[in-house]
């Protein structure tokens, strides 16, 4: 995949490794982190990281971004084996967007609280850390959701670019996602381009150093935001069961991924956290 950006497997944590917590945070130290399934996770709670992510929007620093890695963006990452590592290594905080990850955690003894990228950018509109007057820029999304997004909470200052469809394909199209953020500073900027195209474009952005804010890689969360599509109720979500729901609402575009693909979570759980672990142990000893 040409897309001009620096794609390093080999960056330090690889696919594989121990499962590690770094348990305090003091100041503007990094947030703690625990590595499962071969990624730095970062062991938030949604209000943990709400405070971080509006802390450092507000203070104007040179443009980080955040990741929320779900069940099929995980085995992806293990399937492929090479090029998206690197952006969500580099991404400055990486949260858990599921339930299902969040339990298998919890058999390897960790507690890695889900916090879903659509929890995380409902509650920045909801509790109103994005004002009105604040500068947003969102890349993705139909010209109707930015619409709904700037009505129902009053943005004034919203910019919105949709890139064409197989624009990660083509530097020169990621390029002019970089520049149209460049061009448009705000504290909170929303990737909506689906995974990697949306990391693609904030690794990119972060590699100019001329950025600023967060960019939140957030999928189809202001689809949700907006009514534009229904998601699971709480109770499907509390027991897990949001894929089912997403699964019986487009069944022709969702079967695969959820009956074929996202049951393969359970084979790098059990080679990175259960076969990996033993092989670990021999090797030590």
């Amino acid at each position: 995949m040409d897309t001009g950006v620096r794609l390093d497997q080999q960056r330090e944590g690889g696919a594989d490794g121990e499962g590690r917590t770094d348990s305090k945070m003091h100041g503007s130290a990094e947030p703690p982190k625990q590595r499962f399934l071969g990624l730095d996770f970062n062991a938030l709670t949604l209000d943990q990281a709400l405070d971080q992510c509006v802390a450092k929007g507000v203070a104007h620093d040179s443009f980080v971004y955040l990741v929320t890695p779900n069940v099929d963006h995980v085995q992806r990452l293990h399937r492929s084996g090479t090029d998206v590592w690197s952006l969500y290594q580099g991404a400055w905080l990486c949260l858990n967007d599921s339930q299902i990850i969040a339990k298998l955690a919890r058999l390897r003894g960790l507690t890695l609280p889900a916090v879903p990228g659509s929890d995380l950018t409902a509650q920045l509109f909801l509790r109103g850390h994005v004002k009105p007057d604040d500068p947003v820029t969102l890349i993705g999304g139909t010209d109707a959701i930015a619409e709904a997004l700037r009505i129902r909470f009053g943005l004034r200052q919203l910019s919105h670019y949709d890139p064409p469809m197989g624009f990660a394909q083509i530097p020169a199209e990621v390029e002019k996602c970089v520049q149209f953020i460049l061009d448009t500073p705000a504290s909170f900027v929303f990737l909506a381009v689906g995974s990697p195209r949306q990391e693609i474009v904030a690794d990119a952005v972060a590699r100019t150093g001329k950025g600023m804010g967060v960019g939140f890689c957030i999928g189809a969360s202001f689809e949700f935001l907006t009514g534009a599509k229904a998601r699971a109720p709480l109770w499907m979500r509390k027991l897990s069961l949001e894929w089912l729901h997403r699964l019986l609402s487009d069944p022709r575009r969702m079967w695969r991924r959820y009956l074929v693909d996202a049951p393969r979570i359970f084979w790098v759980f059990f080679k990175t956290e259960l076969l990996g672990r033993s092989q670990s142990r021999i090797d030590s000893g």
